[in-house]
């Protein structure tokens, strides 16, 4: 967190991916890991940033660290009452769309391996996206 301390939550938000959300949103036989595995070990991820958006009183807690369970259950408790994992879910899409598009202004080609491949490329985004596991 401190890292991204002094820059805007939008450019913070940015570095974060859709394996943010299945951190909560998971289970732990489909995740292959311990659910809530990155709260618990104090990593603070973007359903969590834009909890804390909302409840500035998270920060707080976040700076005492997630060692205290109680710690881990009041970040849950502000992360249950806000839209994070939407706006997580939101934001994913929206890179997804930027990449898509991205991939979709480079210069036509007649090679066939070449279209493959971007398609390619943007259905990964989409899996990426739209998994559950």
């Amino acid at each position: 967190m401190s890292l991204l301390s002094h820059h805007t939550l939008e450019v913070a938000m940015s570095g974060f991916e859709y394996d943010d959300v299945l951190d909560f949103t998971g289970t732990s036989a489909s995740l292959g890991k311990g659910s809530l595995s990155d709260i618990r070990q104090g990593v603070v991820t973007a359903p969590i940033l834009f909890a804390m958006e909302e409840f500035p009183r998270l920060k707080s807690v976040i700076q005492q660290g997630f060692d205290n369970p109680a710690n881990v259950d009041t970040a849950l408790e502000y992360l249950w009452k806000n839209r994070g994992i939407q706006r997580t879910k939101e934001l994913a899409i929206k890179h997804d769309n930027l990449v898509a598009a991205a991939i979709d202004s480079l210069p036509e080609s007649s090679n066939i391996d070449v279209t493959k491949s971007r398609q390619a490329l943007i259905n990964l985004t989409r899996i990426l996206v739209t998994r559950n596991k």
